[in-house]
């Protein structure tokens, strides 16, 4: 991987500007990504991408292969006779600085539906040809994902475990049945992830072409309602009605006094063993080819993973069970001729944790608001950093820089952060985003990554999710007037200062 020193944004593509009530891959997202090149930042960090599930979250996704028809951009579609100005209208109403979910999801979809009528009545709106070629090679995802997507609908949303048992168990009768039933269902679903891909694609080379690399996010594991899971049973610890025998989740950290307990279900590593690996070899081929650089998730997870009773209501009395270590990677790495990801290991991390990482060169994680507990020695501290590293001033599960500093912050984390920092007296004013900005970006680490809502110094209303909370999360977006010239000339002068304006090519 390459290792030369750059720095980067994390903003998720939800919150971009738009005047359709939600960041999408239209022209909110070139100018960002020239925004980008106008600060020599060679990263975008992003949250996952996939459809959003329960409370929004990018985290649930009913599929770790498909595109969010969310982020899919009106303007194609209206260049395209796909859709009219005025079928827009009702998105045009939506707030533009945060997502109200409960508003735009059922008219966003009204919008796709008709688009693929449109198409439906004429398809020349779509080269065929690049259609076609799009449904083959993504065939081995694609076709499991629409019709799963369909049935999901014909079923108004409930999850598989309660569709009839034959669709749910996937009698190969029932399938077919529901193939023929449901076909121009499915076809949508098939035409949405193709309008998906065409953006994405297109945004993608833009980036790619001024020297921006994408950079994703993967979690360890996916949701139980999802076509994942549904289509592939067997490589999942289930009972016989399909619902999970064991749950994942994470014991008490700093982000949750009772751990997290998220309910996906966990892996037959086994199973996932004896086949080579070879849905998750999939799963990573859809990651690289849709960014440059994969953060995983959850990473101990790989070395070990914490497994919770199903009738259990919390994570605490979970236990420890052995992951699919380094054979997993070692396999991963046959396939693959390099394997750009990026390690999470924030939390409580073991030697074998951080042995498996560095055993195969994988950069870790470090957070600037976890660096100031009073010692010299915390390993977040930029002065023990070191350069195979990504360092956060905070991550989207962070508050803000300026909100953590004004509410989380202990009085003693303050005094020792002035000292560090070198900030100004008490009463003074104190811009704490831009010195956490600049005490990053001077690390020896490799690579840097910063919130937008750390460069523009926005306080907890600029928050992008609490862990542990349901409501409210996942919906901040910013506004053009938000960021100001000030902000782009302050980081492009310390991006050149410390030296990470360095290019790629």
């Amino acid at each position: 991987m390459d290792s030369r020193r750059v720095s980067g944004i994390l903003l998720h593509v939800t919150s971009l500007p738009s005047e359709y009530g939600v960041g999408d891959l239209g022209p909110a997202a070139y100018r960002f990504a020239d925004f980008l090149t106008r600060t020599n930042q060679r990263l975008w960090q992003m949250l996952p991408v996939g459809p959003i599930g329960p409370g929004a979250s990018p985290y649930s996704s009913p599929s770790t292969f498909a595109g969010n028809p969310l982020l899919i951009s009106p303007q194609p579609l209206i260049e395209n006779g796909l859709v009219t100005d005025e079928e827009l209208a009702p998105l045009a109403e939506l707030p533009n600085d945060h997502v109200d979910y409960a508003r735009l999801v059922p008219r966003k979809r009204k919008v796709l539906r008709t688009a693929f009528r449109r198409f439906q009545d004429d398809t020349t709106t779509i080269d065929a040809t690049r259609l076609k070629k799009f449904r083959d090679t993504q065939s081995a995802w694609l076709d499991e994902y629409a019709l799963y997507a369909a049935l999901k609908e014909a079923h108004d949303g409930a999850p598989w475990t309660e569709w009839t048992p034959a669709l749910a168990h996937r009698k190969p009768e029932a399938l077919d049945r529901a193939r023929k039933t449901h076909a121009a269902a499915i076809e949508k679903h098939i035409f949405w992830q193709y309008l998906f891909h065409r953006q994405w694609t297109a945004l993608q080379a833009y980036c790619r072409a001024r020297d921006i690399r994408l950079f994703g996010d993967l979690p360890i594991y996916v949701a139980h309602d999802s076509a994942d899971v549904w289509a592939h049973q067997d490589l999942f610890h289930l009972d016989d009605e399909g619902e999970p025998s064991v749950m994942a989740g994470v014991p008490p950290d700093y982000f949750s006094p009772e751990g997290q307990l998220w309910g996906n279900p966990i892996y037959r590593w086994d199973r996932m063993e004896e086949r080579g690996y070879r849905w998750w070899t999939e799963r990573l081929r859809r990651a690289f080819d849709l960014f440059d650089l994969v953060r995983l998730d959850h990473f101990r997870g790989f070395d070990e993973y914490w497994q919770i009773p199903a009738d259990h209501s919390t994570a605490i009395d979970g236990e420890w069970k052995e992951g699919p270590g380094a054979p997993f990677f070692r396999a991963m790495k046959d396939e693959f001729e390099e394997l750009p990801v990026i390690a999470e290991d924030l939390g409580i991390i073991t030697d074998s944790v951080k042995a498996l990482r560095d055993t195969f060169e994988f950069p870790g994680m470090a957070v600037l608001q976890f660096a100031f507990g009073g010692s010299p020695d915390n390993e977040f501290l930029p002065h023990n950093h070191r350069r195979n590293l990504v360092v956060y001033t905070g991550t989207h599960d962070n508050n803000t820089t300026v909100g953590w500093w004004e509410e989380e912050l202990s009085d003693e984390g303050k005094e020792f952060a002035r000292s560090y920092l070198n900030l100004p007296e008490h009463g003074e004013d104190v811009d704490i985003h831009r010195s956490a900005v600049r005490a990053i970006i001077a690390s020896v680490a490799d690579r840097v990554v910063f919130p937008l809502q750390d460069v523009i110094g926005l306080g907890s209303e600029g928050r992008m999710n609490t862990p542990g909370t349901m409501d409210g999360n996942w919906a901040w977006r910013f506004t053009p007037e938000q960021l100001s010239e000030e902000d782009e000339e302050v980081l492009e002068k310390l991006t050149h200062l410390y030296g990470r304006a360095s290019s790629y090519d």
